[in-house]
């Protein structure tokens, strides 16, 4: 019988998750290890959870050119044969859930067995990830917001947030809400960086801007570390220790000129999910309401919103009704969102922690678990380019 199109296509149920690791988290610059060593530990700890060998593992991935070599992890761990190495451009965190899809591809294909994912920030080795460089000439596109005054993420971020909010008639509540949300799931985590720290209303509010709209703890931290995630095949996941995070499905890419720098991309409030998420779920074959839980990237809240409306949560004249705390919050909420306190509470490994997420969620592990989870989604780093979504279930 010939295969249909969708199973000769698609990585849909082609690989699973069945390991993850993570190394203890730090404060930037805290880490008393190099870089390397903290991703060759996270690696270490994804085996054993797997229950499988680290020479095993004969696929490498990552994204936003992680420093860490492939060959030289290879040759670190002791790999017989490195037969799968694979990097996701550009694109920050946008590239978490790409790097997955990417691993999973390559077993779909054939090119490797037991691939690992991973990612690894020491900034204390190599200096402050989001702080804008010294230079002493300037050109391109840069020139046009650097001198000026605009050199952070977070402020280009809260410019398009501001026009989402004018447009769609949103208040700071929606914000509050979302930053409320990954507090109050940490505090059921102890991994968690802010663990035992709650976040209420009035210290939210309280707290000092950093850019308009953005409050400090609408703002991701700061850590070092590293994470790792271990995919395989069908035939070999369900033999291993735990319980299998199937790949439904994975999407990757940009919208239209989303890569258009001086602030002149045409669709400037989108988070850049608005043409993969209809190929996600389509792969997938669900609709928004068929997901249990959701991680999604939280650089600064406000693309967490836009990044809801995009895959089709809400519409945006629906955000204020949906972004509250109860239907964002584990375990009876709308749609549970980064139930281990994610980029805002639990750590910033640049997204690989909410895959991890996904990864317990399905599991049943959570420590902020929702009943009976069948469907996970993670958007990872919405409003950068290029970015990409996964779907994992039970």
């Amino acid at each position: 019988m010939m295969a249909s199109a969708m199973d000769e296509y698609t990585i849909k149920d082609k690989a699973a998750i069945v390991g993850i690791g993570e190394t203890a988290y730090y404060k930037r610059g805290g880490a008393p290890v190099s870089e390397f060593r903290l991703a060759l530990e996270a690696i270490l700890r994804a085996c054993e959870d797997a229950g499988i060998k680290p020479t095993d593992l004969d696929g490498v991935a990552s994204y936003s050119n992680d420093r860490n070599d492939s060959v030289r992890v290879a040759t670190a761990l002791g790999l017989p044969e490195l037969r799968f190495s694979n990097m996701f451009w550009g694109g920050g965190g946008g590239g978490g859930s790409g790097a997955i899809g990417n691993a999973a591809a390559a077993i779909a294909a054939g090119f490797a067995t037991h691939v690992v994912v991973y990612r690894a920030l020491a900034q204390g080795q190599f200096g402050r990830f989001g702080q804008t460089p010294a230079v002493n000439t300037i050109s391109g596109p840069i020139a046009y917001t650097w001198p000026y005054g605009m050199s952070t993420p977070a402020q280009w971020i809260a410019l398009r947030t501001r026009r989402f909010m004018h447009d769609h008639h949103v208040t700071q509540d929606a914000l509050a809400a979302i930053a409320m949300a990954c507090y109050q799931h940490a505090q059921s985590n102890p991994r968690a960086i802010m663990y035992g720290r709650p976040l209420t209303r009035a210290m939210y509010d309280e707290s000092r801007w950093i850019v308009e709209p953005f409050h400090l703890y609408d703002c991701c931290l700061e850590n070092d570390g590293a994470a790792a995630v271990i995919l395989t095949g069908r035939d070999r996941a369900r033999d291993l220790r735990q319980r299998p995070a199937w790949v439904m499905a994975a999407a990757q890419g940009s919208d239209f000129r989303q890569g258009a720098g001086a602030e002149n991309l045409p669709d400037y409030t989108t988070s850049n999910f608005k043409t993969l998420a209809p190929r996600l779920y389509a792969m997938a074959e669900i609709a928004p309401n068929d997901v249990d839980v959701a991680q999604v990237y939280e650089n600064f809240t406000g693309a967490v919103m836009t990044s809801i409306v995009e895959h089709g949560f809400c519409e945006g004249d629906g955000v204020m009704e949906f972004c509250t705390l109860d239907n964002l919050t584990a375990p009876r909420g709308k749609l549970p969102l980064n139930t281990s306190g994610g980029n805002l509470a639990e750590c910033y490994m640049h997204g690989l922690e909410l895959i991890i997420e996904a990864v317990r969620q399905v599991r049943g592990t959570s420590t902020a678990q929702v009943p009976d989870a069948e469907i996970s989604l993670v958007a990872s780093g919405p409003m950068v380019a290029p970015v990409s979504d996964l779907i994992l279930h039970r």
